[in-house]
């Protein structure tokens, strides 16, 4: 499997913005959709936004408007830029993607960072 790892959770207050950020480490892997998922406690994990092909784009309706999901230059990385905080987004954030390497289908999973939105 392809190593995933997510940076940029932290404490936040609302109204206030955070970037998230994953990073896939595997040159052979070619990725055709990074997706960033989000699981508060008691709930079940959630999509929050994918891109796909680097291009098409897809949110939650929970927040359309305020989570902006966009690739690096490298097409390896993945950004979750997300404004206007509200207490309801507090959760784990899940790193996803899903490709090719070597011929052979990829899907893996970051081991999540935690984002608390709370004055």
């Amino acid at each position: 499997q392809v190593q995933v790892e997510e940076s940029g959770g932290g404490l936040v207050q609302p109204g206030g913005s955070l970037r998230l950020s994953c990073t896939a480490s595997d040159t052979y892997a070619i990725l055709t959709t990074m997706a960033w998922y989000r699981q508060a406690p008691g709930n079940q994990r959630e999509m929050v936004a994918l891109i796909t092909d680097g291009v098409t784009t897809k949110y939650s309706d929970s927040v359309k408007g305020r989570f902006t999901i966009t690739i690096g230059s490298a097409r390896n990385t993945v950004y979750l830029e997300m404004n206007d905080l509200k207490p309801e987004d507090t959760a784990d954030y899940y790193c996803n993607i899903e490709g090719q390497r070597l011929g052979r289908p990829i899907n893996s999973w970051g081991q999540g960072t935690q984002v608390t939105v709370s004055s």
